[in-house]
Parts: structure tokens; C-alpha cells; sequence
């Protein structure tokens, strides 16, 4: 009878030690046999003894090889297996604890993906197509396409931002992720209340946070408005940037709001008065007046005659007629000009030299 139970648990232990399944990047307990000179060597079960390398206990300096402080003989402890094999002749699987907290972050964020959490991670390099972010020693990629800003991305090297974790894999060493996911998912959460506390025409503080050829967006309280480039400056402008900056806390006013797309219109330049109103009593068609060019193109000039206003002097009406607008006049330059159309209402002043009168 003893007999046949002894041959039970051994041929159950023979089916357990077969069971056993070990594969790179697993995390598995072991107990620590024995110290060699270049290691140690563990017991993680069916009896199989892996292997841990002095270089895989930590990161930090050592000296004379005493790893006491990290390891030492009857040890248990969790380890992560860093190939099915060492490269020695026994064959053993190489262990490492120094990255089983690697191994740890690439769960968590495996835990993130799988629960749609958000975390924070820090923006330390931009590289080509996106940004390189940083979370628990591991690094990761934004591209360009789910960063909430547009480039230059310059100013977010150094912040912590939110982020969704698009892609989670540790035997490849890629990591994706989305800050405009996140973004989306905190407007949608906040976007109804926000939208309830403002009225058009009210002025509110938002800073920006992305920067495209048609204008800029401002997070208000949690969500983004639109800010036209129309709407940043009465003058004529060739970008956004040319007046605002990534990152830039500003006043604007609130044009419209879509309570349906839930969308928000701002203004910039109503913030001040309209220069347009304030030209009407100031000028007339037929004044002789001084202004400075502020753009020269082909078919004329842009010349800036008040804060705020620019009038059209076109190649016809320049002296000599017709010329190369270019080759008569350079941004900056201050010249006399008459009115000859004035029509303030429509934004829109024609001026002449050539029919200054002659002296």
C-alpha cells in the first residue's frame, strides 16, 4: 500500500514537471540556490534551475561583486525570464530582476488598454512623425496625428500629459499612444457643464493648445474652441503664429455657441475696439495721408494707415504706373498716399499715388 502511494506522488510530480510552461517576458518565482562566480543560480520549479547574471540584478554600481544588499541564498523572489536559454553550455533560462519592474510597467499598461484607463506620461524628445514619451522607465511613441497640438511640439518637451495606450507589447518594445483620445474622452465627460456656464459674447480666459494654417484652438475650462485666424487680428496675417504661441494663456471673446456639435466660436480681436468704426469719422475720400507698407505682392501694396487697418494700393495707382511693384517699394517703408475710395463699412480702402496732387 505505501508502495503504491509513493509511485502516486511520484508519478504526480513527474506530470507536474512536465506542466510547467516558461516563456520570455513571463514573470515566475524561484528560489535562490546557489552563488557562482558570475551569478546565481535559481530554482523555479519542475525542477529546472535557471540562471540569473550578476548584470541582471541591478542597474546600479557594485562593488567587488557583493550583491547582498539585492540577493542572497534562500531567497524567494519574483523573476523575469529573459530568454528560454543563457548562452552557456547548460542551456539554462536566464533570468533578470532588474527588469522584472519593466515587466511590471509593461503589465500595467497592458491593464491600462484593456480597461481604456488614462495615465500620464512625460514628453522628453520629439522625433520624426511624433513625440517620445516616458512612464515608468519604459518609453513610448505619440504620433503626430494623436498628439492634442500640432507641430512644432517644441513646448511639450519636459510636461506630463494624459494619454489612451493604443498598442501594448513587450517582446517587440512598442508602445503606442494617443493624447487626443484621452482629450476627447475628458471633453465628453465635462463638455455639457462647461457649455451651460458660457454665454456668446462673454470674455474668458483658455490657453492654446494647437496651432493649424486656419487658426488656433483654446482649451476653455476643458474643451477646445475654435479661434479662426479671421478672428485673431483686424490686420491681414499670414499664420496663427504670427500672433499667438503654443502654450500661451489669452483673453478672447465668445462669438457662438453650438449647443448642438457642441462646438465653441472665439474671437481675439474684439477684444479691442474695431478700428474700422474708429476710421469713419478720421478719414475721408480725397485726404492726403501718410501710412507704412506692411506687404508687397504683385499686383500692389498693403499699406497699414492706422492701427489695425490696411488699405490697397494697387500697381495701377502706383508712380510709375504699372511698375514692378517690387522693384518701387519694401515693407516698411513710410509713403504718402491718397484716398481715393473709402468705404470703411466693407473693410475696404483703395489708395492712389499717382494722383497725389502735384506740387
Amino acid at each position: 500500500m505505501a508502495n503504491t502511494t509513493a509511485n502516486d506522488d511520484f508519478v504526480k510530480l513527474l506530470e507536474e514537471s512536465y506542466s510547467y510552461s516558461f516563456s520570455v517576458a513571463d514573470v515566475i518565482k524561484g528560489i535562490v540556490l546557489k552563488k557562482e562566480n558570475d551569478g546565481y543560480l535559481v530554482d523555479i520549479g519542475a525542477k529546472t534551475e535557471a540562471f540569473l547574471s550578476n548584470r541582471e540584478i541591478t542597474n546600479n554600481q557594485v562593488q567587488d561583486k557583493d550583491y547582498s544588499q539585492y540577493i542572497n541564498i534562500g531567497d524567494i523572489k519574483e523573476f523575469y525570464i529573459l530568454r528560454e536559454e543563457a548562452d552557456d553550455e547548460d542551456g539554462r533560462i536566464a533570468l533578470s530582476l532588474k527588469r522584472l519592474s519593466c515587466a511590471k510597467a509593461w503589465q500595467e499598461l497592458q491593464n491600462a488598454k484593456f480597461n481604456n484607463e488614462t495615465i500620464k506620461v512625460k514628453v522628453v524628445s520629439i522625433v520624426r512623425g511624433g513625440v517620445i514619451v516616458e512612464t515608468n522607465d519604459l518609453r513610448g511613441f505619440i504620433p503626430a496625428s494623436q498628439l492634442r497640438t500640432a507641430a512644432p511640439f517644441d513646448s511639450l518637451i519636459g510636461q506630463e500629459i494624459e494619454v489612451k495606450v493604443l498598442e501594448s507589447d513587450a517582446k517587440r518594445n512598442k508602445l503606442i499612444m494617443s493624447q487626443r483620445q484621452a482629450v476627447a474622452e475628458q471633453r465628453e465627460a465635462v463638455v455639457d457643464e462647461v457649455l451651460s456656464k458660457l454665454e456668446p459674447d462673454t470674455v474668458v480666459k483658455g490657453e492654446v493648445v494647437r496651432i493649424a494654417d486656419f487658426g488656433a484652438f483654446v482649451d476653455i475650462n476643458g474643451i477646445d474652441g475654435l479661434l479662426p485666424i479671421s478672428e485673431i487680428s483686424w490686420q491681414r496675417i499670414k499664420h496663427p503664429s504670427d500672433v499667438i504661441s503654443l502654450g500661451q494663456e489669452i483673453e478672447v471673446k465668445i462669438l457662438k455657441i453650438d449647443t448642438v456639435l457642441k462646438r465653441i466660436s472665439l474671437s481675439l480681436k474684439r477684444m479691442g475696439d474695431n478700428p474700422w468704426e474708429e476710421i469713419e469719422s478720421k478719414f475721408e475720400e480725397g485726404q492726403v495721408i501718410k501710412g507704412t507698407v506692411n506687404k508687397v505682392t504683385s499686383f500692389g501694396a498693403f499699406i497699414n494707415i492706422f492701427p489695425g487697418v490696411e488699405a490697397l494700393l494697387p500697381s495701377a495707382e502706383m508712380e510709375p504706373q504699372n511698375a514692378n511693384p517690387f522693384q518701387i517699394y519694401n515693407v516698411g517703408d513710410e509713403i504718402e498716399v491718397l484716398i481715393k475710395k473709402f468705404t470703411p463699412q466693407e473693410h475696404r480702402i483703395a489708395l492712389s499715388v499717382k494722383d497725389l496732387p502735384k506740387a
